[in-house]
């Protein structure tokens, strides 16, 4: 009786531990491995001088530390990993890459995928430079004007012109290919572009497709149709920056995400294998979803996916 006990505990701890990481079950080869580095908008969670419960409740042990937005693709066969975005956090997120993984003799990614310039987005390649990392031509990916942005304005143009970054100029929807098996295609959305365009990411991996789309302004505002991207798709990481309206002390149509409660209902007639595919991504620090568990199990139930930081899944 003691060992059948023992051995049902073994089971299901091995099941608790694959719990958070996904495979496709006709699967029998991976080659490829997708990790969430940071799911909260530029800021973090908790955010730097915030003191409302959102963040108390990371102070008081109730919530989980989240770094900004970030994706890392891993591709064991070129022995490559590729960042999507370059966040303020990325010491921790690189150190996490490397023990979670346990591919500690790689001293950086083989290259960054920019969305945009917006500091949450861009700012961690500052610890490239010469001053910390000292690294010579990482290839970083953007679109015209964040090429400029990067090349025109210091600290940035620094590292270009010591070469401790090279800029590749991309073209929206033109696909770059990475290896036979991997291939990224850019395109725009609309965003607040003070600084440079916003650009959103479609991943081909194997036979699989992956949209990456951080940050956006209203789905209506985009001149495609998010719920047929969302059904031409495998998996789709979408802006989900704020959970509703009146969620800040201020006119929030200044910054006009789409809220989660909009996209659920955009996304209701969807099937639930395409439900499935959406996971909410780049919460802000005062968004639910990073701290509330009922907030959480609405969002699952209704057939959608929270991302965390620390999700991995393979392909």
């Amino acid at each position: 009786m003691r060992l059948t006990g023992l051995l049902i505990l073994i089971f299901v701890g091995i099941l608790s531990c694959q719990e958070k990481e996904k495979k496709d079950p006709k699967n029998t080869t991976v080659q490829f491995e997708l990790m969430v580095l940071g799911a909260a908008q530029d800021g973090g969670y908790p955010q730097a001088g915030c003191a409302r419960n959102c963040c108390s409740k990371h102070d008081e042990n109730k919530a989980k530390a989240s770094s900004p937005t970030c994706l890392a693709l891993r591709d064991h066969v070129a022995k490559k990993v590729w960042f999507f975005e370059c966040t303020p956090d990325f010491p921790t997120q690189w150190q996490l890459w490397k023990t979670t993984t346990g591919d500690r003799n790689k001293s950086r990614p083989d290259g960054f995928f920019l969305t945009h310039a917006h500091v949450g987005h861009y700012a961690g390649l500052i610890h490239l430079g010469r001053e910390i990392m000292g690294t010579q031509h990482v290839p970083v990916f953007v679109l015209p004007k964040m090429f400029d942005f990067l090349s025109n304005n210091g600290p940035w143009s620094q590292l270009v012109k010591l070469e401790n970054i090279t800029l590749n100029p991309m073209n929206t929807d033109s696909a770059i290919r990475l290896s036979d098996q991997l291939n990224i295609t850019p395109f725009v959305v609309p965003h607040r572009d003070e600084f440079s365009e916003t650009a959103g990411y479609r991943i081909k991996v194997k036979d699989k497709t992956i949209l990456f789309i951080p940050d956006i302004d209203k789905w209506q505002k985009w001149d495609r149709n998010i719920v047929k991207e969302i059904e031409s798709c495998d998996m789709a990481f979408l802006d989900a920056t704020f959970f509703k309206n009146g969620e800040l002390n201020r006119d929030m149509s200044e910054i006009p995400h789409p809220f989660v409660e909009e996209s659920m209902k955009l996304f209701e007639g969807l099937s639930a294998s395409n439900k499935d595919k959406v996971w909410f991504i780049h919460f802000n620090h005062t968004n639910p979803l990073l701290f509330d568990e009922q907030a959480q199990v609405l969002v699952e139930k209704l057939g959608f996916h929270v991302a965390v930081m620390g999700d991995k899944f393979e392909f």
